[in-house]
């Protein structure tokens, strides 16, 4: 392809909810990939519809919200996989079933016990059956970057003559370098007698931490779609960027001449709502979306920026819809206001949804001297992403000191019913955790992890606290958002069980 017109698929909804406790509810899903085609991402892979009732439903409905995105299932190289994703992908607009094998000799021995031979004759099967199914069909040679080249170049003439309109390279195990990943796209291109009746895609992980770097090698290479998660987040130590790769397009323009569709103020935005659906905080010196992105703190920086900003800053906050914040609502704010304020900032609440913000707002505004910008983004999120767990905090006291066992007295709503528990811990996070075990029982439960980070600045700050439960080699991560830690902590833990149970599959919670 010779276009400059770079694809940008999106998986945040598929390998991006495969990190450990990133996993969302249907809710949570549907209201990242309304953000993804706001941001203006061109394919949205919505899940992979076979691996269990909820994947499916999440990527029915998906493509049916999907208004111009196309919609992807992935699939394994068999009928019963792609026949589950065709099926729900029937509501979409433009559906696109991914259908992927193993081409390189470890992966085909081990894991899947065929000869070449075998896996060749699987993809020209399951693509061919995929292509009847839907006009769209991408196809991927898993962990191409350890396949002989011969075979992979074998393996995608075969795929494209089966019907494959997308030829997805992925560095699988994250295993590759700039020069050989753009080099593996050469040789294809013009090794394959049909290369120029597909786009070449990419799909890079970060093991090595040289995932965007080889996305923008393949892309000079000849690659014209990349696949890419928000924020980074995917398996082990996650996927290539969207935000890092459309911004080195756009800001090195001059030795990347591409383009993508997406729309760079929506970056900041998609970036928190999937930190807060997935509880995963984003480092605060990550690239373009880190809270430290846009600081300064050297006294020779000062002075540089105060001067010119462009002296260390190579993009503006703005042009990723990060701004400064500003102090524009009090306890005296209505709300008219409110609701104005809340639609600069992207949100568009549904009347019930907007009176408990508007509520936990003026609580807010009570507790604080300033509200800034950050602090109504967590507290809708907290709300309105957590309004529908099965089990809520009603009302949290602790009594703690220097002197003696903490204790806390904690009331949750558990299915709509009161239930009350006090315990004591070695201090107050401890019990905490334990009045929660008390009312809601999960013995075979344990917490991974438990994080506190400031919203903004100052002793009154909003604290989110993030939370990791772990159980029968499952994760679930929850956050919480509150002036009052011990009450975010509360949130968090209990958010992450809900999690925790809906990912067990329990009917009815523990008496």
């Amino acid at each position: 392809m010779t276009t400059d017109r770079i694809l940008i698929f999106d998986t945040t909804l598929r390998d991006g909810e495969q990190s450990p406790g990133c996993s969302m509810n249907l809710e949570e899903k549907l209201r990242v990939a309304a953000q993804l085609e706001a941001l203006g991402v061109d394919i949205i892979e919505a899940g992979f519809a076979i691996a269990s009732e909820g994947d499916f439903e999440a990527v029915e409905a998906v493509a049916r919200q999907a208004e111009r995105a196309i919609v992807a299932s992935l699939a394994r190289a068999n009928r019963a996989d792609i026949e589950r994703a065709a099926q729900a992908l029937k509501p979409a607009r433009r559906p696109r079933i991914h259908t992927f094998i193993a081409t390189s000799p470890l992966h085909m021995k081990v894991k899947l016990g065929k000869s070449p031979e075998e896996v060749l004759e699987a993809i020209r099967e399951s693509v061919t059956f995929a292509r009847n199914l839907v006009e769209d069909v991408e196809w991927s040679a898993e962990d191409a970057t350890r396949s002989e080249p011969d075979f992979l170049a074998r393996a995608i003439e075969t795929a494209i003559r089966a019907g494959a309109s997308t030829i997805n390279l992925p560095d699988t195990v994250g295993y590759a370098t700039p020069e050989t990943y753009g080099a593996l796209f050469r040789d294809m291109l013009n090794r394959v007698p049909n290369a120029d009746k597909a786009i070449f895609s990419t799909h890079c992980h970060n093991d090595l931490g040289l995932a965007v770097a080889n996305t923008l090698a393949a892309v000079m290479a000849g690659a014209r779609q990349v696949e890419s998660t928000v924020n980074g987040i995917g398996e082990r130590a996650g996927n290539a960027a969207v935000e890092e790769i459309a911004m080195a397009l756009r800001v090195r323009h001059d030795v990347l001449p591409f383009r993508t569709g997406i729309v760079t103020t929506e970056i900041t935005r998609a970036s928190r709502l999937v930190s807060a659906v997935t509880g995963m905080q984003v480092q605060p010196n990550k690239a373009i979306v880190g809270a430290n992105a846009f600081a300064h703190e050297s006294g020779i920086h000062q002075d540089g920026m105060l001067k010119d900003a462009a002296t260390y800053e190579i993009m503006t906050p703005e042009s990723v819809g990060q701004a400064q914040s500003s102090l524009v609502l009090g306890k005296h704010s209505g709300r008219a206001a409110f609701r104005d304020k809340l639609a600069q900032l992207g949100y568009s609440l549904a009347d019930n949804e907007f009176a408990d913000a508007f509520r936990r707002f003026k609580d807010l505004a009570d507790a604080k001297k300033q509200v800034f910008d950050e602090d109504i983004i967590a507290l809708v999120d907290d709300e309105v992403l957590r309004g529908h767990d099965r089990i809520q905090v009603s009302e949290v006291e602790v009594y703690c000191g220097s002197t003696g066992q903490a204790r806390a007295i904690l009331t949750l709503s558990v299915d709509g019913e009161e239930k009350m528990a006090a315990a004591k811990g070695t201090g107050p996070v401890d019990a905490l955790f334990k009045a929660v075990r008390a009312i809601v029982p999960h013995p075979e439960a344990h917490l991974l992890r438990y994080e506190v980070a400031a919203v903004t600045a100052g002793t009154d700050a909003q604290a989110e606290v993030s939370v990791v439960l772990g159980e029968a080699g499952r994760t679930a991560r929850g956050v919480g958002a509150h002036t009052d830690t011990l009450v975010a902590s509360a949130r968090a833990y209990v958010n992450a069980l809900n999690k925790l149970l809906v990912k067990r599959g329990r009917s009815a919670l523990a008496a």
